[in-house]
């Protein structure tokens, strides 16, 4: 299979893998290793996919330098499950908990912490339709953490620093540009992350935590809530999802290949800028959502000049093999996922059929 017979995939999720990943698990789909099985039928506890399993984790800590004190940790339930597990664990009765406003995700996880505590809104930017990234927000030193979204795949926005929270740890849910550019993880105290974006194919979590917020990690709860019940078990307390864990680890060797996160980083930037340039260049006819300092390399929004014209691009893009450019229902608009596994000819195709579409309809 060749890039000519591969769709121009711009899902926001689950959205592309790297060619190279899935020709090699139609490889070794149906014979993993010469066992005469596939990684599918394989018992979770067998010598054979505990190299699977550990091998990710081990490839993960190395490209994410990720630092000893951190569990890495394979859970279900995506990052929605995490909206709740976080205050669970870690916000008792009266406790407060900052939340940074920037979308619908970090919405969600604000509406999830008031079963647990008293969550607060430390910023907002409810205000402007979440065009940018707060660039003012205060917490309380007794806060039990301060939780963002770093990116925001309904808006396009993302952050570019992270703010400084000293001895308060910093929650980042990174679902979607995670393992996209390089991250200091020791400043914060846990990141998460849906595997269906960056990372793989939908089905695993990835969960990086400081092992000190697990010994203070509430032990009132439920077994499979608890974030100490999958630390002491490597993740392996219960069935896990063993395919998405070899997919997953199969991704983080692409990442490996293609140079690491630096020059990931740095073809996410080329992929971006085709299609921003457009945007910018084009006189008003598309107009981006959100501000330029505050934009995401991962998913970039933007509307068409009139709802006709917008509905008329976005059944000729999908005429011509682009999927995926619909905007989430909640807002409408055009969006285009570049995620990692996206190519820069993806990009450029995108960019060359946007500047066509003008042309013709002016």
């Amino acid at each position: 299979m060749t890039l000519k017979n591969r769709a121009y995939n711009f899902n926001a999720g689950p959205s592309a893998l790297p060619l190279e990943v899935l020709e090699k698990a139609q490889q070794e789909l149906v014979d993993f290793q010469n066992s005469g099985m596939s990684i599918m039928e394989m018992s979770h506890r067998s010598a054979t996919f505990e190299e699977v399993h550990n091998g990710a984790i081990a490839r993960l800590r190395k490209i994410y330098s990720i630092p000893e004190n951190y569990e890495v940790l394979f859970l279900q339930g995506g990052a929605s499950l995490q909206f709740t597990m976080i205050p669970m664990n870690f916000l008792q009765e009266g406790q407060t908990a900052s939340y940074i406003q920037t979308g619908a995700w970090s919405e969600k996880a604000f509406k999830e912490a008031k079963f647990f505590g008293t969550p607060v809104e430390a910023a907002s930017t409810k205000e402007n339709n979440y065009k940018n990234i707060p660039t003012e927000f205060s917490f309380s030193a007794d806060d039990a953490y301060v939780h963002l979204t770093s990116n925001n795949t309904i808006f396009g926005t993302q952050w570019k620093t992270f703010p400084e929270t000293g001895e308060v740890p910093l929650i980042a849910d990174m679902s979607s540009d995670i393992l996209s550019k390089p991250v200091d993880v020791s400043n914060f105290g846990i990141i998460y992350a849906g595997a269906q974006k960056n990372l793989g194919p939908s089905g695993v979590t990835v969960v990086i935590i400081r092992k000190d917020l697990l010994e203070k990690a509430n032990k009132n709860i439920p077994t499979m809530l608890k974030y100490t019940t999958h630390a002491d078990n490597n993740s392996l307390y219960n069935t896990p999802p063993t395919f998405g864990i070899y997919m997953l680890g199969e991704v983080l060797k692409w990442v490996e290949n293609e140079g690491g996160l630096a020059a990931i980083e740095a073809r996410n930037e080329v992929k971006a800028k085709l299609i921003y340039d457009v945007i910018d260049n084009s006189n008003g006819f598309y107009t981006g959502h959100a501000t330029p300092e505050s934009r995401s390399l991962m998913n970039i929004t933007f509307r068409v000049a009139d709802e006709e014209l917008e509905k008329q691009f976005l059944a000729e893009a999908t005429a011509a093999g682009f999927i995926g450019l619909s905007g989430h229902r909640s807002v409408g608009g055009c969006r285009a996922s570049t995620y990692n596994a996206v190519p820069v000819e993806t990009c450029q195709a995108l960019a060359e059929f946007m500047i066509e579409f003008q042309s013709s309809n002016q």
